[in-house]
C-alpha cells in the first residue's frame, strides 16, 4: 500500500436557513470574498488558502437535479464551529469590528499554552472562534 498524508483542510462547511444574513454576515462584516452564490442552495467563501461553504440544510439533503454535479446529499442539524486563523495584531482589531457591528463576544481569552482567541456567533447560531496558530503549537 502506498503511504499517503493529508495535506490540509481545503474546505470547511456550515449550515445556515437564511443565505441573505449569512451573506451580509460573512462577507459583509467578516470581510471574506465571495466565490459564488447558488440560489437558496449555498454560498462560498474564500479563506485564506481554503474554502468556506454555508449550505441551507434544507437544499442539500435533496438528491441532485438530473444532469447536476454528482455531489451526493448531505447536511447535519444543529451548530457547527469554525475557528479562523488571526494573527495576533488581528485579533483585536477583529474584537473591535465585531464590536461595532453589533455582535457579542462570548469569549476572550489567553491560553495557558499561548496564543488568544475570540469566540462569537454567525446569525445562524454557528460558533466562531479567531485564533492565533500558536494555540496549537504552529
Amino acid at each position: 500500500m502506498v503511504d499517503t498524508a493529508l495535506e490540509g483542510i481545503l474546505e470547511t462547511a456550515l449550515y445556515a436557513d437564511d443565505l441573505d444574513a449569512a451573506e451580509a454576515f460573512y462577507g459583509g462584516i467578516l470581510g471574506l470574498a465571495k466565490i459564488s452564490r447558488g440560489g437558496n442552495r449555498h454560498v462560498f467563501y474564500r479563506c485564506g488558502p481554503g474554502v468556506l461553504l454555508i449550505f441551507n440544510s434544507q437544499e442539500t439533503i435533496k438528491p441532485p437535479e438530473p444532469g447536476a454535479l454528482p455531489v451526493p446529499a448531505h447536511g447535519t442539524k444543529g451548530n457547527g464551529h469554525v475557528c479562523f486563523r488571526v494573527s495576533n495584531n488581528d485579533i483585536e482589531a477583529m474584537a473591535q469590528k465585531l464590536k461595532a457591528a453589533g455582535i457579542a463576544i462570548e469569549a476572550d481569552f489567553h491560553w495557558p499554552s499561548g496564543g488568544r482567541s475570540i469566540y462569537f456567533r454567525d446569525p445562524a447560531g454557528n460558533s466562531l472562534e479567531c485564533a492565533e496558530p500558536k494555540i496549537w503549537g504552529i
